[in-house]
């Protein structure tokens, strides 16, 4: 059997000779397919295995995974799930791209993302919607849709997501496996389309914390095409899974997911939420972790989903402005420059693009600089401030990834209420800060699962990993994966 296996899992039966690498990426490629149309987890999908020159000794040598496309293949299809993009195709190759050939793994597809990766529902890529394989009424989230569906439908054990300020981390909540972000500047995002540079991160996908520790290993490093990454030639993150947390101090804020943050609340998910993380909490003090609430000036958490619109719809709006249609994409029409350029992208866009571009280039007017994007980055720098604070004492942080199961395609939140400006959005303060911070299963509500996330110190991934091992083990929900349909290989 494939379907479910973990990296580990497959290496092993590639080795033994139970399974040959081109069978497995046959019936990686057959499941993509068996399950496109009711989940739509991919814009391309690969139907040709292609052996490589590659590591030998690679623990992902033979390894299917999929890609989501905003990453940028040479000769393959690269959309960014956008409509100004639907027909472009690379003559280079991301570097993240480049590591994986050689390493040996094989492309399965390009995964839906919400369109240029600015979203968090997975509804607006411009090939359709991507429905999560727990509940096809449900979202899976976003942006990296796609990635994290066709590693919940047991497709694939591994995909590459982009998080800017919690696109994979999310998502994986919802549908109940690993997403991993590593310390910012740890992979190199040379070929991954910018969305908000000073917040983009690449990410990875698994169904366990071991399988993360491997991906992490093969692409991390110093690139000269990205001037943000730093040598870690000498992390062994797989090595160190060793499950010692003796002394560990996590720390949990009180403002963000304590009991009494939301005690006048009558929303029953959200207190079985709390209720379960604390319960696990407790079976971590059992282990040897210690773990405490501290309190952070609610003013500041209530202004983080407001700063991070600003400073990511500001660098947002930069970054693409090169998405005019007359470099990339379907020419637009009229008579001169500028109105071929405004027809392509009204009509190369989305609402809701459309709308944060406006957005991002109001924040930017010179009279609006110091008011909305300068005081953005201050809020910026107040929270990242005073984690650092608390992580000269503690090992990391650990909070749920969200106050419910995966939300209806209907549903509708309060986006002034303390569980939407707070629960909903505190994940990325790892994007403020950089931090590595990884989203673990936890709990399941009506069949449907919850993650937790543990955010670390900048450079001590190996750390926030092994913490993350070891709260796997207490869970016992590694490797879950959502059993649907017939199409069992």
């Amino acid at each position: 059997m494939y379907r479910g296996k973990s990296i580990v899992e497959l290496r092993d039966l590639i080795d033994k000779g139970d399974l040959g690498k081109e069978e497995v990426f046959e019936k990686a490629n057959y499941l993509a397919h068996f399950f496109q149309d009711d989940y739509n987890s991919f814009v391309t999908i690969l139907d040709k295995y292609k052996s490589k020159d590659s590591d030998s000794d690679s623990l992902l040598n033979g390894i299917p995974y999929s890609l989501k496309d905003n990453f940028s293949t040479s000769g393959i299809l690269t959309t960014a799930s956008s409509n100004i993009l639907r027909d472009y195709v690379p003559v280079y190759d991301a570097t993240v791209y480049k590591k994986l050939k050689k390493a040996g793994a094989s492309l399965v597809g390009k995964t839906v993302l919400d369109e240029l990766a600015m979203g968090g529902t997975g509804t607006t890529g411009h090939t359709g919607v991507v429905r999560n394989p727990y509940d096809k009424e449900r979202m899976i989230g976003g942006s990296s849709a796609g990635s994290v569906a066709s590693v919940a439908l047991g497709i694939v054990p591994f995909s590459i997501g982009s998080d800017t300020g919690d696109s994979v981390r999310k998502p994986a909540s919802y549908g109940g496996v690993v997403g991993f972000k590593p310390t910012y500047g740890l992979i190199s995002r040379y070929g991954l389309f910018a969305f908000a540079s000073s917040l983009d991160h690449v990410a990875i996908v698994t169904r366990s914390v071991e399988d993360g520790a491997i991906v992490a290993d093969t692409l991390k490093g110093y690139d000269s095409l990205d001037m943000v990454t730093y040598k870690s030639s000498k992390e062994e993150f797989r090595k160190s899974l060793d499950n010692d947390i003796k002394g560990k101090k996590l720390f949990y804020i009180k403002e963000v997911c304590g009991m009494d943050a939301y005690k006048d609340s009558d929303d029953k998910e959200l207190k079985e939420v709390l209720e379960s993380f604390q319960e696990v909490l407790a079976e971590c003090r059992k282990k040897g972790f210690i773990i405490e609430e501290v309190s952070i000036d609610k003013k500041i958490l209530e202004a983080l989903y407001p700063a991070y619109m600003c400073i990511s719809c500001a660098e947002a709006t930069s970054n693409n402005a090169n998405l005019t249609g007359i470099q990339f994409g379907p020419r637009g029409e009229g008579e001169t420059i500028e109105s071929i350029m405004f027809d392509a992208r009204t009509k190369g866009f989305s609402e809701l693009i459309k709308r944060r571009f406006v957005l991002g280039s109001y924040i930017l007017q010179k009279e609006n600089q110091e008011k909305l994007f300068l005081n953005a980055c201050r809020v910026r720098r107040m929270i990242v401030d005073k984690i650092n604070e608390l992580f000269q004492e503690y090992d990391g942080m650990i909070a749920p990834c969200s106050g419910g199961v995966a939300p209806t395609f209907d549903s509708s939140s309060e986006k002034l209420s303390d569980r939407y400006l707070i629960l909903e959005n505190h994940l990325v303060i790892g994007n403020f800060g950089g931090f590595p911070s990884i989203t673990i299963p936890y709990h399941k509500i009506n069949g449907l699962p919850v993650g937790l996330n543990i955010t670390g110190r900048v450079k001590e991934d190996a750390v926030v990993l092994n913490m993350a091992k070891k709260i796997e083990e207490i869970t016992g929900l590694k490797g879950i994966y959502a059993e649907v349909g017939d199409g069992d290989v």
